[in-house]
C-alpha cells in the first residue's frame, strides 16, 4: 500500500531511471553488474570506489558517482519512486528538527499556499530545499537560518522590491530569481501569495 504524502515524486527520479536503462549500451555493463565488478574487484571505500571507476573503466564523473554510491547501499531513493517519497518525508522532517523546529508552522502554510495554486503543482523536497514544481521550477522553500524561510520564486529579470530580494548573483541556470524572507506566520500574507502566483503564472505551460 502506498504512503498518503503532499509529495511528488522528482523529476530526477526519471532521468535516474534513463541511466540505468541506458547503462549497459553506453558501458557494456548494467547497473547491478558493475556493482558486482566494484564489489569483487574494486576498493573498500565509496570515494576510492568512485576514482577506480574513472581511473581503471574510464567512467564519467557522474557515472562513477551514481555506481559507487550504490554499491555501498545508498542511492535507491534517486531512481526508485517509493524510495523517493519515503526519503522525501525524512528530508523535510530532517530541515525541521533541533533548532529550526520552530519554523515547521511557516513551511507548512508555504507549502499549502503553494499547493493550492493549481492541481498541477509538485512540491518536491531534497535535502535541504523543497521546490515547487509546474513543468519546471517556480519557487523553493528554504529554511534559510534559525529563525527564517526563504521563499524561493523564478520571476525573471523583474525589478525587486523591499520585500522581494532580486538574486543578482544567481548561478548560471539557477531559475530561482527572487526570493522573499519570512520569519513568522504574520508575515505570509497577500503580498506573499500575490509574488508566489506571478511566479505560478509565468509557468503556465
Amino acid at each position: 500500500m502506498k504512503t498518503k504524502t503532499l509529495y511528488s515524486v522528482h523529476p530526477g527520479v526519471a532521468m535516474m531511471q534513463k541511466w540505468v536503462v541506458d547503462l549497459p549500451d553506453k558501458t557494456g555493463r548494467s547497473l547491478a553488474e558493475w556493482i558486482a565488478l566494484v564489489e569483487a574487484d574494486g576498493p573498500p571505500a565509496e570515494k576510492e570506489r568512485r576514482e577506480w571507476l574513472k581511473a581503471t573503466h574510464g567512467l564519467g564523473t557522474n557515472a562513477s558517482w551514481w555506481i559507487a554510491e550504490r554499491s555501498v547501499g545508498k542511492g535507491h531513493e534517486d531512481s526508485d519512486p517509493e524510495a523517493y517519497l519515503k526519503a522525501a518525508e525524512e528530508y523535510v522532517a530532517a530541515m525541521f528538527t533541533g533548532a529550526k523546529a520552530g519554523l515547521r508552522p511557516i513551511y507548512d502554510q508555504l507549502l499549502k499556499l503553494g499547493l493550492s495554486l493549481g492541481k498541477d503543482v509538485k512540491a518536491c523536497p531534497c535535502k535541504t530545499i523543497v521546490p515547487l514544481y509546474r513543468e519546471r521550477v517556480f519557487a523553493e522553500i528554504k529554511p534559510a537560518t534559525q529563525t527564517r524561510i526563504d521563499l524561493g520564486l523564478a520571476l525573471g529579470d523583474l525589478r525587486g522590491t523591499s520585500r522581494l530580494i532580486a538574486n543578482s548573483n544567481r548561478p548560471k541556470g539557477n531559475r530561482i530569481s527572487h526570493r522573499i524572507a519570512i520569519v513568522s506566520l504574520d508575515e505570509i500574507y497577500d503580498e506573499v501569495r500575490r509574488w508566489l502566483k506571478a511566479a505560478y503564472d509565468l509557468q503556465a505551460k
